[in-house]
């Protein structure tokens, strides 16, 4: 590519990009493709992910509180330790905070990050702090441990295996909830110790698009059974099921599991759940790569990625 050159695209395009351009290492048995990179020290291994958000993207003040923020800002990496089943331990943080706001602004957001670090065990370690005329951003890396067999990875999907997903999705933005979920750390941790989980990801974009990252991964397709899809009471009753359906799969911000399991193991979960939470079978993994969502009426149609995607303008002419 000419230096001079303006292209146009999504942010999974330039993901990809960089990974080509990106050599695997001994020192890194995961890499980029996944929810954290899993990565050798010394006789062990850690977990490390980073996640960064941004105001007016990601959140806006208000109607969101400093601690709020915080909180989310840990939380959203908290998911991808969990999405690997893994235990966080260690935080990184860097803020970049607008001048305007003061230092009780900053030491509020703090204190919902460190408030959320202690109610999941993590040592807030370091960073780097500093202090701007522009918005808000908050970035954070997390280091954790894997747990019981090792991190549960996006690309051990099989044909036959049951899709499957913990709580309520849809709604999460009007409701607030994209600033006050839970991450699913502790039961990531107990599906993990109870059964063999083949795959396994966050929701934080929908099932429509975070699903794709399965099946690009494991290299096959799937069928989701729109009448099976858990929808969150935060998505208006008053709205047609087809709707209600829609936002479940494209909302995103849920930040509940989405995981493949053998149809034994998927029938057992359902029948002796290991957790409060519900867990619902959506769907299954398929032979062919397609992507198919089956309606109420038993009618099959693509299953288009309707999450949130990060894209770049178009060019402007030269």
């Amino acid at each position: 590519m000419k230096r001079h050159e303006r292209v146009s695209g999504n942010e999974l395009e330039l993901i990809e990009w960089i990974r080509q351009r990106t050599p695997s290492h001994q020192q890194m048995p995961i890499g980029l493709g996944d929810d954290t990179a899993l990565v050798r020290c010394g006789d062990g291994t850690t977990l490390v992910t980073t996640d960064t958000l941004t105001e007016g993207r990601h959140f806006t003040v208000p109607p969101a509180t400093p601690a709020e923020i915080g909180r989310k800002a840990l939380a959203v990496n908290l998911s991808d330790i969990a999405a690997m089943a893994g235990q966080p331990t260690f935080a990184f943080i860097t803020l970049v905070l607008p001048q305007q706001r003061g230092l009780s602004f900053a030491r509020e957001l703090m204190d919902g990050l460190i408030a959320t670090a202690e109610e999941f065990s993590v040592v807030v370690a370091g960073g780097d702090t500093n202090v701007w005329d522009g918005p808000l951003v908050i970035g954070v890396t997390l280091m954790g441990e894997p747990t019981g067999s090792g991190p549960v990875q996006r690309s051990g999907a099989v044909p036959g295996d049951w899709i499957m997903v913990t709580g309520r999705l849809g709604g999460s933005l009007p409701s607030g909830r994209h600033l006050t979920f839970t991450p699913r750390v502790v039961e990531a941790q107990t599906l993990h110790a109870a059964c063999e989980l083949h795959a396994m990801i966050d929701l934080s974009d929908g099932i429509s698009t975070d699903l794709g990252h399965i099946l690009d991964e494991s290299k096959i397709g799937a069928t989701i059974r729109a009448a099976h899809v858990p929808v969150s009471p935060s998505v208006p009753q008053d709205l047609p099921a087809e709707e209600r359906v829609q936002h479940a799969l494209n909302d995103g911000e849920d930040f509940e599991l989405l995981f493949t399991v053998s149809p034994e193991v998927g029938a057992s979960l359902l029948a002796s759940p290991p957790l409060a939470l519900p867990i619902s079978h959506i769907g299954e993994i398929t032979t062919d790569s397609e992507r198919q969502l089956q309606l109420p009426d038993g009618r099959l149609v693509p299953l288009q990625a309707g999450g949130w995607e990060h894209c770049f303008a178009d060019p402007a002419p030269e």
